[in-house]
């Protein structure tokens, strides 16, 4: 992986002076309605996700501030379901925070992709950056700075993407969180498993590789063989056993194929 030593070419930032006030501008509105351009097609396809998050939220039984709180803070499609998945079985608050941080470590790659192309920023700007990383965004920027490399405004197109998808999965959430409170028994309908089907389904798009292909096993074999454990700790044993056996699976395979 790069470490941002170096960049095509043609991706090489421009002097400021190249820019006149009207041509800055301009040049401003240009990233700024690309990156909403590019981002576009993954707010629609996150839409009907922020809808079944809110209304099955509120069905489990979060208050729907609590339930926006979620999609305004953690602002993670997965995570935010992974979490109302092992509310509703009874995990308990460590078991849903591990669950959490080890689904989102894959943004920690995600970072390390782009960081070639926004490590000149100043930090304020890598925080706000970073904080907002997803992967709709990450799969059109990447996509995008590749194609066109960088110049002195191209993050502003990153900044819109970002603002775009966190505006569109909160407003698709607060849609979902009416929907849920009109209809009354939500809870009592089984749509409760809609969240963890979701889950399954988010999954098993990622078990690409035999490491994540041997966490799942190992994670759903362990989960069901240690569900008599008082507080849900099968949960936890099974996700830590997981993530153990999911890095000594992908050495095996590295150190097989090194010459």
């Amino acid at each position: 992986m790069s470490d941002g030593s170096s960049v095509p070419a043609a991706a090489e930032l421009p002097p400021g002076s190249q820019f006149t006030p009207s041509g800055r501008r301009a040049a401003l509105r240009a990233e700024i309605g690309d990156g909403l351009k590019v981002t576009f097609p993954f707010m629609v396809g996150a839409a009907p996700f922020g809808v079944i998050f809110g209304a099955l939220a509120t069905a489990q039984g979060l208050h729907p501030f609590e339930t926006m709180a979620m999609s305004l803070f953690v602002f993670s499609g997965s995570a935010q379901f992974v979490a109302i998945s092992l509310l509703a079985l009874g995990a308990g608050a460590w078991t849903i925070w591990l669950a959490t941080f080890i689904l989102n470590l894959r943004h920690t790659l995600y970072a390390a992709a782009l960081v070639p192309y926004v490590r000149h920023l100043s930090l304020p700007w890598r925080f706000v950056l970073s904080a907002g990383l997803t992967d709709e965004t990450f799969a059109a920027m990447e996509d995008r700075y590749r194609r066109l490399g960088r110049h002195e405004l191209s993050h502003w197109a990153y900044f819109s993407s970002v603002v775009a998808m966190h505006l569109n999965w909160n407003f698709w959430t607060l849609l979902g969180i009416v929907a849920g409170s009109q209809v009354t028994g939500l809870e009592d309908t089984g749509l409760g498993f809609a969240a963890i089907a979701t889950f399954i389904g988010m999954v098993v798009q990622k078990l690409t590789t035999p490491g994540a292909r041997a966490a799942a096993a190992i994670a759903g074999v362990l989960a069901a063989a240690l569900a008599f454990l008082p507080h849900n700790l099968g949960l936890t044993i099974a996700t830590l056993a997981a993530i153990c056996g999911a890095v000594a699976v992908d050495r095996i395979v590295a150190a097989r194929r090194m010459p």
